[in-house]
This record gives structure tokens, sequence and C-alpha cells, in this order.
């Protein structure tokens, strides 16, 4: 296994911090606190910078806010100085650890995404039923309450399985334990992303090399096997519940373990993908026609501007594209142009 050994400079140089600084405001530029800091933009770098080279850094705290996507969720923001630091590491480790995730982990890569995921699955489903000829069943799971379970101390040790810079390690202490002291990471960061990623790629190793399941996906916390043996699929439940209980201090949503037939429908990642076909899940619809009915009472108060409204509606459009879906988009067009037209 491959080990890296002098990273840190790489991570705290000023050239990485300002190239994290460029990305990290690109769709930010009118946040006041962003705003804030750029307008002392090389000061707070390069003090940023010095506080990092002489290791008296400390992050900061967190802000918390609720929101919906689907599911209620509670974001903690960092400080505009934290969050560019964030991008600099993440500028950094990313590309060391990508090589080693498998190909069907779908989450915050790139290439990836949920389309490709359901894509993905859609294709195992076709070529586990040969073509929807023989029986067919997928396994869906769910990890209960991740972001807050992830345990810190097994993060680190996996960490430094590739990371032998002592500097770096301290870093990345840091910002792992910034959040709370024992476990939880919040979904917030970017470097969180990276480590959930890493932090499952554990069970996507165990999955796929030690139990040699062929037909296997998963998005952060969300994962899918596809057999045409369902006993096979209700014989891994407890290995799986083991592995992640001992090694990762997880467990699985007891509410969320299916098992299903192809022909029924296979939900993932707001599509449900059928025999020669995927459509959009029915909550996913109406939250698409609700939000979308929300853009337009804004834009007609004059709270966001048009670019704003009818971005959202091609984002909609985007996410329909992926489905059978023809009819579905002509409602949602003519529902928008109605609420824009009263």
């Amino acid at each position: 296994m491959k080990v890296y050994r002098d990273i840190y400079g790489q991570i705290i140089s000023p050239e990485n911090l300002f190239a994290a600084w460029r990305v990290f405001k690109n769709d930010k530029r009118n946040k006041p606190d962003v705003v804030k800091f750029e307008r002392h933009l090389e000061e707070n770098i390069f003090h940023l910078h010095r506080e990092l080279r002489d290791k008296t850094y400390r992050h900061g705290g967190y802000y918390g806010f609720w929101i919906r996507d689907p599911k209620l969720r509670r974001i903690h923001k960092a400080t505009v100085r934290d969050r560019v630091l964030h991008h600099a590491i993440f500028s950094v480790l990313n590309p060391l650890f990508e090589p080693t995730f498998i190909p069907t982990s779908f989450s915050c890569r790139v290439g990836k995404g949920t389309h490709k995921g359901v894509e993905k699955i859609a294709e195992m489903l076709r070529a586990e039923s040969r073509n929807n000829t023989r029986p067919c069943f997928a396994l869906k799971c769910d990890v209960r309450k991740f972001f807050d379970s992830v345990n810190h101390e097994t993060l680190v040790g996996i960490l430094e399985r590739k990371i032998k810079d002592a500097d770096a390690m301290w870093l990345l202490r840091e910002i792992v334990d910034s959040f709370s002291d024992e476990k939880g990471i919040p979904i917030g960061n970017l470097t969180s992303q990276l480590f959930a990623n890493l932090y499952m790629n554990e069970f996507d190793q165990f999955i796929k090399q030690e139990m040699k399941v062929q037909r296997y996906a998963r998005y952060t916390d969300d994962f899918i096997i596809v057999s045409r043996d369902e006993a096979y699929l209700a014989g891994l439940l407890p290995v799986i519940g083991r592995f992640l209980a001992e090694r990762l201090a997880l467990e699985l949503h007891p509410s969320k373990i299916t098992i299903r037939k192809y022909r029924q429908g296979i939900d993932f990642l707001g599509y449900v993908v059928l025999p020669g076909h995927t459509v959009v899940r029915t909550k996913t619809r109406k939250r698409m026609f609700r939000k979308l009915r929300g853009r337009v009472r804004q834009y007609k108060k004059g709270a966001i501007p048009e670019e704003t409204l009818f971005g959202s509606l091609r984002s909609y459009m985007g996410v329909l594209s992926h489905a059978d879906a023809s009819q579905l988009e002509e409602e949602l067009k003519n529902d928008f142009w109605f609420r824009l037209k009263e």
C-alpha cells in the first residue's frame, strides 16, 4: 500500500490556499461573510498560512441550521477561514485516496453522483435478471445516523494507514475533533465528504474483497446489493451488521432494510428502477412541484431574480431527463407557466 510522508507543506502553501479560495468563492460571492473575508484577502490567507506553519491554528466554531434534502438534516457551517482550509486539504488528499475507492461508490466523486448511481443499479438489475427473464431481488439498506456516528479514533486510524506525515495528521485531527470529541462529523464540511467516503470504503472493501459480492453499489450511507437469490441476500444481513458494529461502530437503520423483487420497483436516490424503465419517486415528484411553486412565489415578491427562477426549472428538467418522464416534464412546465402568469 502506497503511503504519503510529506504532504503538509503542499496543504498549507500560500499557493494552495489561494487556489482553494478561488474554488471556494465560486458560487458564494454575495455572501456577507465571504465578502468580508475577500475585503482583506491577502492578509487573511497569509495569516492562515502563518498559523498553520507555526501550528498555532485552531479550528473555529460552527453555525447550525436545518435543511430538507428531502429528509430533515442539521447542517453545521464553519467560518470562511476554516472552509477555505477544508478546500485546501481536500485538493491535496482527495487525489491520493480516490484511486482506492471502488467504481460503484457514487457519492461526492468526480464523474459519479446520483444519476450515475441509478444508471448502475438499473444495469445491475438488467444483468442479474437477464433482461427480466428470471427473478431478481435487491437488498437495500441505510446506515442509521451515519454522520453523527463516525468514530473519530477509527477515522484517524484509517487516515494514518496512508498518511505518514505527523504535521498533516496533527491538522487532520484538529479538523476531525473540531465538531465533537469522540464521534460525529459535520455534514456541512467539504472534508466530511472525503472522510465519509474513506470511512465507508472500509465497508466497500469488505463487501467486495472478503464477501465477494458481485453486484453492489453505495451512495454515502445507502447501499444496494442485487442477486437472483433472495435467501442469499437475507443471509448477508447478520454479517453486514456485525462488520459495521465491530469495525466502524455503525448500525443499520432497522426500518430501512428491504428486500424487493425487481418487478416491484427498486427505490434508490429519488428514482424507482423497474424492468424496462425508470420513474421518479412519488415523493420526489411532489417535492419538485412544491419547491418550484415556492420559487415562483419568491420571484413574484422580488426575492429572487429571473435567472434563479429559471435555473430552478432547468435543474428539475435535468432530474427528469434521467427517467422515463416525458409526461411529467410537460406537467411540471405547464404548472410552472400557469403559476407564473396567474
